[in-house]
């Protein structure tokens, strides 16, 4: 009975909109973000795009249109696409953007629960679990996915730290409310590690994000994360979305987007040194390193009618605008540590290695 189970509000019509939705050249800087990568690590022959909760498969269909205007540079390259998506609804969904409908659903004792050809031409996979994944040379996408991902709420109090729970209410019949835990749990003793009053924990987050630090390490690769979120500084960021409207997180469960901010500090904790990372930076900078200026440009001198150019600007507008998308979405990204010869200890400083830098983030970002 689950939000994404039952097919997940995305778009307009829905409870909430996401970036790929808003605008294509969102998912074009990404697609050439990836290609940048692949091309700084010296154009391996095996190329995964894995993506973490696809929505509607919009992200990874302007993705694909990057690679097929590239086709020459990738020609030499087997790519193929890999999608980790757990709603049966969403799954279709995609499977009709990206291919059209032409897809098979593949026996239960295979790690894919279905696959099929995208439009240009490139295999594609379903998985249930990130494990399912083949190993390999891969770029991990995380577009507002961590956010959608269960939480554990802590409250500091005179006792110590207590876990937050839901609870029915006595008083009101039917509904549900918030209440302290009356002694330390189990969570209280695991995860607590702050220095605030209030903190948010998401375990599922920390174990994504060590798979994907364990993967980059051994099989190179990227990951890149797109989110709200913070370095460690927010406190209670739970909140519920429905109609694009704020909603009663404990109001008709399932049927609304619950979201709480990432922790990219506690992300980057999580890596245990196995990559390096890079960010959070604010969106509006990573678009801006990206060329989103120069993409806009070009798209309003190619559209014609008023209308277009309006929708372009419009989009770019909800984008970069900092009091929009722009402050509150960071980019935070996992690449593997050769990638950084010049940071590693090992070498003497006269073997320093020239590093072309990572698109997108400033090199000062480096963690």
């Amino acid at each position: 009975q689950g939000y994404y189970t039952r097919g997940g509000g995305i778009g307009e019509s829905g409870d909430f909109v996401t970036s790929p939705e808003i605008s294509q050249i969102f998912g074009e800087l990404i697609g050439i973000w990836c290609i940048s990568e692949w091309i700084a690590m010296g154009k391996p022959k095996v190329f995964q795009l894995v993506e973490l909760g696809p929505g509607r498969g919009t992200l990874t269909d302007d993705i694909l249109r990057v690679f097929n205007q590239l086709a020459s540079l990738l020609s030499k390259c087997d790519v193929s696409i890999h999608l980790v998506e757990v709603s049966p609804k969403l799954g279709e969904t995609q499977a009709l953007m990206l291919t059209g409908g032409k897809v098979q659903s593949n026996p239960e004792d295979k790690s894919a629960y279905m696959q099929g050809v995208t439009k240009t031409g490139i295999p594609i996979f379903w998985y249930r679990d990130i494990q399912d994944v083949p190993a390999g040379y891969s770029f991990y996408l995380a577009h507002e996915f961590f956010d959608a991902l269960p939480i554990h709420k802590f409250q500091r109090t005179e006792k110590g730290w207590r876990e937050v729970l839901v609870d029915i209410d006595p008083e009101v019949p039917d509904q549900l409310r918030f209440v302290l835990s009356p002694s330390s749990t189990p969570a209280t003793e695991n995860f607590i590690q702050a220095r605030r009053d209030h903190v948010e924990v998401c375990p599922e987050a920390g174990v994504i994000i060590q798979r994907l630090a364990c993967r980059i390490e051994k099989d190179g690769g990227a990951a890149l994360v797109a989110d709200y979120g913070h370095d460690g500084t927010k406190t209670d960021t739970f909140r519920g979305f429905r109609n694009h409207k704020p909603h009663d997180v404990l109001k008709a469960p399932g049927t609304a987007d619950l979201t709480a901010d990432v922790d990219f500090s506690y992300l980057r904790k999580m890596t245990q040194g196995k990559t390096a990372t890079l960010g959070p930076i604010k969106q509006r900078e990573f678009l801006k390193n990206m060329g989103i200026d120069l993409r806009l440009q070009v798209l309003l001198q190619n559209s014609h009618d008023t209308e277009t150019r309006e929708q372009l600007l419009h989009s770019y507008d909800m984008l970069m605008n900092p009091e929009k998308m722009g402050d509150c979405f960071n980019f935070f990204a996992l690449l593997p540590h050769q990638r950084f010869p010049h940071l590693d200890k090992k070498h003497k400083p006269e073997l320093k290695s020239p590093v072309s830098p990572v698109a997108g983030f400033g090199e000062l970002l480096l963690k």
